[in-house]
């Protein structure tokens, strides 16, 4: 099914810069959304209304090519995002591109995520109210059309008929004019740069049979087939309504990327002042202050302070990690209690986190390149359709039936023909299995990936808050419980996370009124004349304490105690296991998956939950770019990547995979790049996802074919005048609701608990083949 429209409120925007394009001060309007890339090339991306189907996309990215200084032109065909790459040595040239867009039937402005949100939200309501209006009209003609029908084989006069044929007409033509604009609007739009798109068809029925009735009402014919245009109308968008539906906002990810990216940076001038400047501003060898509770700016090294940086949404690593002069900090980290003196490295354009970026952009483009099930079905059909009408009315000519009667049978083929049931038979699959899979835990985030989870054969799972729960508690212990007592007490004067689950495990309630904080060390209070101090290892004086239990415990991190002079003691914090994991691993194996850990941890860490785990494939220490080669690895040996994913450092892999799904507690980031989020704290939704897709995908494939047939069947029928558009029209919508009925077959097939899905023979736990 080619995909909805993008909202209608582009079209005024794009008028306004189309105003714009003729006036000689345009360029210096578009400096803001260009971007100059490490390698001096430029970039910039636009927001493009009118891409429908995978046809646009290639329509548009050769359009664009020949354009003078441009190297690539590149549509992310999920969030309509085109993306335009200018060589080095060429002068960016944003309204030529805007101009060839509009050559070839497409609206588009500059991206900016803001309008963006605003435009989805105008087009859903514009698609709802045409909906309302279409189904009140449907309902309303629908009833006058019974009443002819009625009278017909009873005593109706012809002047009551045509009454009522007039007053279809009186409903009929403006609720078509109104609730068909999408439509209308898209073909118009194809038409005027030389395509014919799947709208087409659509505008060409509903417009033949108004017309065609309204002459019908004119010459006081019988019949009249106002009501079978409303109700396509009607029964189409459904379809497209159920489509932007599901059609998840993936600007997401331009926005959760943003959040983590400082807009502004303290400088520090040669003569030691400091000063509030853009990021823009910032370039290799600038000094930078980075205060707590801030995000680093810019990628660099410590000059002077000591603090603890959260680099879990960079790196995976869940211990925050001390630094001092001379270490690397990223941008996007999170500066914990000691101010810092940064000398940067690698600004804006080129930093970590916008590396993570363009690795992102690049894995989505890429899967917006792989044809769903609704796609292949429609690449063949509009020529097809329009070849049927065509050789009806041509062979009725042929044959002596003259015009009327030949655009009648013309007009049934394009009614039977209309693609209702071939455009709810993919979204009504996934409306229906998304709220089964809600029900399971699951929120789904893109309806496509259905079909890609029916396809995985591979599950690659992080280690970091996606094995493991989110959250760290204290390892179980003998501890000596004065010292607990007290330590937990003090840990509620600190920030960071490890003092924040030995408080909450612990049971700290009060802390200690004198506790200060020791900037990158840990936290210190006089009590009774004794000096109380919780922190690293180094600050409490417990280094071979520290190793002891890190030896004891490889995937814990330590957080030591000391009392005055007393003996130290450490106390191992670590993320413990989901609940559930062993058994989803265990039947995942069962159900022939391959499975594998990477994560950016300690092999220590790792290697004790693979063990663990019973998973003999893993690797630790790996950066996003390392994470993405191993999956591309994998999936040019032909397998099937599900990849499970919660930080930052995954999305660009989430992306990369076949399939990607992450815990509702992961990095904003991660989250709009999954195909799906599941809930609570254990790892069953994984089962669901692959189980439920599969049945998902085997319904898509049986309204697909019910669709092809019931096609091979009602064309010859139409062609050879034995279906009235009247016919048609019911025909069309019967199949529309076979389509539904069999979507709700979804409903059921869930996984069931992992110790079902371990314990019983396929049979007992359906797992459908995908077709």
């Amino acid at each position: 099914m080619c995909c909805t429209d993008m909202a209608l409120a582009y079209v005024e925007a794009h008028a306004s810069w189309s105003e714009a394009n003729t006036r000689p001060s345009l360029g210096r309007d578009y400096a803001a959304f260009v971007a100059k890339m490490p390698d001096r090339s430029s970039r910039a991306e636009f927001a493009v209304e009118g891409v429908r189907c995978a046809a646009c996309m290639t329509a548009i990215e050769r359009g664009l090519a020949p354009l003078p200084g441009v190297a690539s032109a590149r549509l992310n065909f999920s969030d309509r995002r085109l993306a335009v790459t200018w060589k080095a040595e060429a002068a960016p040239d944003v309204p030529a591109v805007l101009a060839a867009l509009n050559a070839l039937g497409y609206a588009a402005q500059p991206f900016a995520p803001d309008r963006l949100a605003d435009a989805e939200a105008a087009e859903t309501k514009r698609l709802i109210r045409a909906l309302a209006v279409a189904g009140f009209a449907s309902m309303n003609v629908m009833l006058l059309a019974i009443s002819v029908w009625a009278g017909s084989v009873s005593d109706m006069t012809p002047e009551n008929r045509d009454l009522f044929h007039w007053i279809q007409a009186l409903i009929a033509l403006p609720a078509a004019a109104y609730a068909g604009r999408p439509f209308y609007e898209g073909a118009f739009r194809g038409l005027r740069a030389g395509r014919v798109t799947m709208d087409f068809p659509i505008t060409l029925g509903v417009v033949l049979t108004l017309v065609m009735s309204v002459v019908e009402s004119v010459s006081g014919a019988t019949h009249a087939y106002f009501d079978g245009a409303v109700m396509l109308l009607f029964f189409l968008l459904i379809g497209r309504v159920l489509d932007q539906t599901m059609r998840r906002r993936t600007r997401a990810c331009a926005e959760n990327l943003a959040a983590l990216r400082s807009e502004r940076a303290t400088l520090a001038d040669t003569n030691g002042g400091l000063r509030d400047v853009p990021l823009a501003e910032l370039v290799p060898g600038a000094r930078i202050l980075v205060r707590p509770g801030e995000r680093v700016p810019a990628d660099g090294l410590v000059e002077h302070g000591i603090s603890e940086l959260d680099h879990s949404l960079v790196t995976g690593e869940t211990a925050a990690v001390m630094v001092r002069g001379g270490d690397r900090v990223f941008a996007g980290a999170l500066n914990g209690s000691g101010a810092l003196t940064v000398t940067v490295t690698a600004a804006a354009g080129a930093s970590l986190l916008d590396e993570v970026e363009g690795l992102m952009r690049r894995a989505l483009e890429a899967r917006s390149r792989a044809l769903v099930l609704a796609d292949r079905a429609t690449r063949l059909y509009v020529p097809l359709v329009h070849a049927a009408a065509a050789l009806t009315l041509v062979g009725w000519l042929a044959a002596g039936a003259g015009w009327h009667a030949g655009l009648v049978d013309a007009v049934a083929v394009l009614i039977v023909t209309c693609p209702c049931a071939l455009g709810l038979a993919i979204p009504a699959v996934q409306v229906v299995t998304a709220g089964a899979l809600f029900r399971e835990g699951v929120l789904l985030n893109d309806g496509t990936g259905l079909e890609r989870f029916a396809q995985v054969d591979t599950v690659v799972f992080d280690k970091t808050g996606t094995l493991t729960l989110p959250e760290p508690v204290l390892t179980a212990g003998t501890f000596d419980p004065k010292a607990l007592a007290t330590a937990a007490r003090l840990a509620l004067s600190s920030r960071h996370p490890m003092a924040t689950a030995l408080a909450a495990t612990a049971g700290g309630s009060e802390p200690f009124p004198c506790a200060e904080e020791a900037a990158g060390l840990g936290v210190r209070a006089q009590v009774d004349g004794v000096e109380l101090r919780l922190g690293s290892a180094r600050f409490c004086g417990a280094e071979a304490e520290a190793a002891a239990a890190l030896a004891a415990d490889p995937e814990a991190s330590v957080i030591c105690f000391r009392a005055g002079d007393g003996a130290p003691v450490a106390f191992p914090v670590r993320q413990g296991l989901r609940p559930d994991a062993a058994e989803v691993v265990a039947g995942l194996a069962t159900l022939g998956h391959r499975v594998l850990i990477l994560s950016g941890d300690r092999a220590a860490a790792v290697e004790a939950v693979a063990r663990r785990l019973g998973v003999a494939e893993w690797e630790a220490g790996l950066a996003p770019q390392d994470k993405i080669a191993r999956i591309e690895d994998l999936q040019r040996a032909g397998r099937r990547v599900l990849m499970v994913g919660d930080g930052l450092n995954d999305a660009p892999a989430l992306a990369t995979a076949h399939a990607s799904l992450s815990p509702v507690t992961a990095a904003h980031v991660s989250q709009a790049a999954a195909d799906a989020l599941f809930l609570g704290r254990g790892l069953t939704p994984v089962l669901s996802v692959l189980t439920m897709g599969r049945r998902a995908r085997r319904l898509m494939l049986q309204n697909l074919w019910f669709s092809a047939v019931y096609n091979v069947l009602a064309v010859p029928l139409a062609a050879f005048g034995l279906l009235t558009p009247l016919i048609a029209a019911l025909a069309m919508s019967g199949s529309s609701l076979v389509v539904t009925a069999n979507a709700l077959r979804a409903r059921s097939g869930a996984a069931g608990t992992p110790a079902e899905a371990v314990g019983r023979p396929p049979v007992a736990a359906p797992v459908p083949s995908a077709a």
